[in-house]
């Protein structure tokens, strides 16, 4: 059994950075591109949606059909092209509040750490290289695996696994997120989160999705033990 987990799984968005409004410049930018139309996809997504989601709901609202799977392909494919830039040059691209200290602790103290994002795995490492981040994560589950984000996180489990080389129990998992769509994933493969009030869910609201655990930001600390042991 273990004290506590080994495995963490951070949401990006909202969680460890904000890019700014990056990502939605970037949709702006491949939907102008591909099809000529003006999109801001804030009017079409919500909070904890996979980028699969946002592309297929903006295109159905500005297109009136659904995408075509190679149509689906190609937008999702120029988000990534324009993310890169977009990201870049954010003015207001921020690491959030005690997240790269939490991290270099919890790297410190022998956590496994992985990422559970909305983002395709490419955008997803965009996102995180600016402020360097991405040298703390050697697995995650992301929006290029699946649509869902309860199918991405079981994804980021086995995927966990596969890294640590031996299976892993669910109480060995702990989730963390902004967003109630964070909460449900976790839930959904059996495995507890922590709800993060960095962004539009207040505590309450985390509280009210089902969030085991509530903390203001990353600098509160997890609550997990101050050490890892597994038998």
């Amino acid at each position: 059994m273990t004290d506590g987990p080994v495995a963490i799984l951070f949401d990006i968005d909202g969680t460890l950075i904000t890019s700014g409004g990056a990502g939605t410049r970037a949709w702006a930018l491949a939907f102008d591109e591909v099809y000529g139309v003006k999109v801001d996809i804030s009017q079409f997504s919500d909070l904890g949606m996979t980028d699969p989601e946002v592309a297929v709901r903006s295109f159905e609202a500005v297109l009136g059909r659904k995408p075509q799977p190679k149509e689906l392909v190609s937008i999702l494919e120029r988000h990534v092209h324009y993310l890169a830039q977009t990201v870049e040059s954010s003015e207001r691209y921020k690491v959030l509040d005690g997240a790269e200290e939490l991290l270099t602790d919890l790297i410190g103290r022998g956590y496994m750490l992985g990422l559970v994002s909305g983002n395709s795995e490419k955008g997803a490492h965009i996102k995180l290289s600016r402020a360097n981040l991405n040298r703390f994560f050697s697995f995650g589950g992301f929006g290029s695996d699946s649509a869902d984000r309860s199918e991405l996180t079981k994804t980021a489990l086995q995927r966990a696994e596969l890294a640590f080389g031996r299976q892993i129990a669910l109480p060995q998992f702990l989730s963390v997120g902004d967003t109630a769509r964070d909460v449900e994933a976790a839930h959904a493969v059996g495995i507890k989160c922590v709800g993060v009030a960095t962004s539009k869910f207040t505590k309450q609201d985390l509280l009210d999705a089902g969030a085991d655990y509530v903390i203001g930001s990353l600098r509160e600390g997890l609550p997990i033990q101050s050490s890892v042991s597994v038998q």
